[in-house]
């Protein structure tokens, strides 16, 4: 049905700080649970982590309105600019009202909090989703090295911090990596196939964000 398999909660303290997979979301035909992954929630506390408004108890397998709590983050669908929006994220007109898609392939972003939903992808026949880049604080890219439409390389290099670790190159030079889970699926079989080109950047100097397209 979807070309990912669980969804993932991640956090993290802010920009340039690590992220931290504090939770899952799967998605079955018995009906969705949310839980917490309890040994990464005691290692996020220590940044400040504190548990979502609507599912407080970290021990607990939450399954009522587990879809319904994390769509608030969605945008509204009737807004004038949502075309915008869909095309920004590759995100075909018939999957505009799935609140499960839209979840998965927006990151649910709100500006207000540090969460994001990231997908398990699959190396399907039709992959196509939008990331954004990991790392820039770090690699600190003068901005004029890249442009929207650049085809850019990607290397799989397993890190202690995080074993599906894959790095991303314009020629020589290393511009970030993949984010976490979102990274996955270059370890998966069919990866060797995937293509990284950049859909657009935010600069001032050097880049602040950049986000590719992934695709099959």
């Amino acid at each position: 049905m979807y070309n990912f398999g669980y969804l993932y909660l991640s956090w993290r303290k802010g920009f340039g700080h690590p992220r931290y997979i504090v939770g899952v979301i799967k998605i079955k035909k018995s009906g969705t649970t949310f839980s917490y992954i309890e040994h990464v929630v005691e290692e996020a506390k220590r940044e400040g982590f504190t548990p979502y408004t609507e599912f407080p108890d970290i021990g607990k397998i939450y399954s009522e309105n587990v879809i319904d709590i994390f769509s608030q983050r969605l945008i509204k669908t009737d807004r004038s600019d949502i075309s915008n929006f869909l095309n920004f994220w590759k995100i075909p007109a018939s999957k505009a009202d799935d609140k499960i898609f839209l979840m998965a392939h927006t990151q649910a972003w709100l500006p207000t909090d540090n969460f994001e939903i990231l997908a398990e992808y699959n190396p399907s026949r039709h992959l196509c989703f939008v990331t954004d880049i990991a790392g820039l604080s770090t690699t600190k890219v003068p901005s004029n090295n890249v442009t929207v439409g650049d085809q850019i390389s990607f290397k799989k290099n397993p890190l202690p911090q995080d074993r599906y670790a894959v790095e991303v190159y314009k020629g020589p030079n290393l511009l970030g990596y993949i984010k976490k889970i979102h990274n996955r699926v270059f370890y998966k079989n069919g990866s060797e196939n995937l293509k990284i080109t950049i859909t657009a950047t935010e600069k001032n100097g050097v880049l602040k964000r950049l986000f590719v397209k992934v695709s099959a």
